[in-house]
This record gives structure tokens, sequence and C-alpha cells, in this order.
């Protein structure tokens, strides 16, 4: 019986050996990866990240959220400002901020099961159409401030826009026109 039990334990040892030989990856690809995390661990020993005191990104973050993410900015007005490739400029006044087709109110996809492995299911978008996104970032949506038109722009081809909370005052942007129902003027009164 003794016997039988030490048979057992080496057959056990010598299993677990070939598992995990077995399971080990001797690729060219690992190795590289291996090599990589090495120099990566002996580069951060020798030169590791300073911590910052005070962080300027979470600063305008934080910014970002009391000009727009508070109750009190519902309904503050954006100022979205064109410009073409011959340098022209043009602008809307929007109630709210200019929102890209890429930001969606819902998960784009989610993950089940399938034969043992995780997949990602696409799901339909809040319209109930499937879209993959592609060539809709550079579009962008908002409503009129003052009619409450829906407006829409794509970027691209030489075309830029720049976005304030408030008019601006910069020379080239003073003499650009009216693109939308409202108009600067409509909305200081």
């Amino acid at each position: 019986m003794k016997g039988a039990r030490t048979a057992l334990v080496v057959a056990a040892v010598l299993l677990s050996g070939f598992g995990v030989t077995a399971c080990e990856d001797d690729s060219s690809q690992a190795k590289e990866t291996k090599a990589k995390e090495k120099a990566y661990d002996k580069m951060v020993a020798n030169q590791p990240i300073e911590i910052p005191e005070y962080s300027t990104t979470r600063e305008t973050i934080n910014r970002w959220i009391k000009t727009w993410g508070k109750a009190s900015s519902k309904g503050k007005l954006s100022y979205v400002y064109l410009q073409n490739a011959k340098g022209e400029y043009g602008y809307f006044v929007l109630k709210g901020l200019p929102v890209s087709y890429c930001s969606l109110g819902t998960p784009p996809s989610k993950t089940e099961s399938s034969n043992g492995g995780m997949v990602n299911v696409p799901l339909p978008e809040m319209d109930g159409t499937y879209s993959n996104g592609a060539g809709t970032c550079n579009t962008y949506y908002g409503f009129d401030a003052t009619t409450g038109a829906y407006l829409e722009f794509t970027l691209g081809m030489n075309q830029s826009f720049f976005l304030f909370d408030q008019p601006s005052t910069l020379p080239e942007f003073t003499t650009a026109s009216q693109m939308g129902p409202s108009s600067i003027d409509d909305v200081a009164r």
C-alpha cells in the first residue's frame, strides 16, 4: 500500500512538472516580451518616476467640471467658431456643449462567454441601429441657443473648431459670420 502511495505521489509530481513545462511559452515573441519586461524593471529601478506634489491636469479637469458639469451649468451657452480651409471664420451659439457622434449614452458592447472564452458583442445604438463608429468621430451636433434647432457640423479637410464658454474677443473671431439661427447679439440680450 505504501509503495502504491509513493508511486502515486511520484506520478503526480512528474505530471505537474510536465504540466508546468508544457505551459511555458518559449516562442521568440515570449522571449522578446520577457526581455522588454526585464529592461523595463531595470529602468524603473535605476530611474523611478517622480511623484508630483500637485496635478495641473486634475486642476484643469476640476475647472472643466465647474464650468460644464454642475447643475448650475444647465442651459449654459457654448460659442463654437469654425475655420474653413480658406481661413474664413463662422460661428454657432449652442445651448450646452457640442457632442461628437462617438459619444454614446449607452455602452457600445457587452462581454459574453463563448466557447470557453469571452467575446465583445455589439449593442444597438439609441436609435436601434448598429454602427462601428467609423467616420463619425469628427461629426458634432448640438442645439441652437435661442431656437433649439438641431445643428450638425463635420470637421476635417482643413476645417477646425474652437470652443469658448463666452463670446471670443480675438480679432479673427469678431468678424466671424453667423452660421446658425442665433447670433451673439441675440443671446446677449
